[in-house]
């Protein structure tokens, strides 16, 4: 199957997932009972939107859980080229929908210099995402933001994707720039990706 078959089943999947708000507290709590999280100072969860794996109510409670808490938003670069910008984030309040209804920090305080972050600051990054596999492999909605993003990250920082277990393929599709995560967790468990490894 290609990417475009690939996505098609992925999101069929993801929208069926009952029970989204109770699976998705499941999966953020897993992410923050990890070692490699409890010891990361800098964190990048994303915003939700649709049906993605719900992260709001977590991101919520890890604001005052004595860590960085990073968000972010769509922009582009000088070049043009869209990119992730990264917010540190220190209160909902803050947010506003943006780009797909997708909540962001207001678009007039983007360039404020003490709420930017730079990617090599993050020590993980929660990665959302329309497919993954048991090894690592991510399929992502297609414009590439986080494509760009992750590969900027250092090599040491974890990349921990998060979905359902209905979202899991056998093996996605990935071309030579996609970037593998190190992990994937799901309400059913956490498995090791191969992000420092070859397929």
């Amino acid at each position: 199957m290609n990417k475009a078959e690939q996505r098609q089943i992925a999101y069929v999947a993801r929208h069926a997932q009952a029970d989204k708000d109770a699976i998705s507290t499941d999966i953020c709590r897993r992410v923050v009972e990890q070692a490699w999280y409890q010891a990361a100072k800098t964190v990048m969860w994303y915003l939700h939107c649709r049906s993605e794996v719900q992260t709001l109510p977590s991101v919520a409670a890890e604001l005052n859980a004595g860590k960085r808490i990073v968000v972010p938003y769509c922009t582009v670069d000088t070049a043009g080229h869209k990119q992730l910008g990264l917010w540190q984030l220190e209160s909902l309040d803050e947010l506003q929908a943006g780009m797909w209804n997708i909540l962001e920090p207001p678009r007039a305080r983007w360039l404020e210099p003490a709420k930017q972050v730079a990617a090599d600051e993050l020590d993980v990054v929660i990665v959302p995402g329309v497919a993954f596999d048991k090894q690592g492999g991510r399929l992502g909605n297609g414009a590439g933001y986080y494509d760009r993003l992750l590969q900027k990250v250092r090599p040491d920082a974890v990349l921990a994707a998060i979905c359902y277990e209905a979202q899991l393929l056998p093996q996605v599709a990935m071309d030579a720039h996609d970037v593998f995560m190190d992990y994937v967790l799901t309400e059913h468990a956490i498995y090791s990706g191969n992000r420092h490894a070859q397929r």
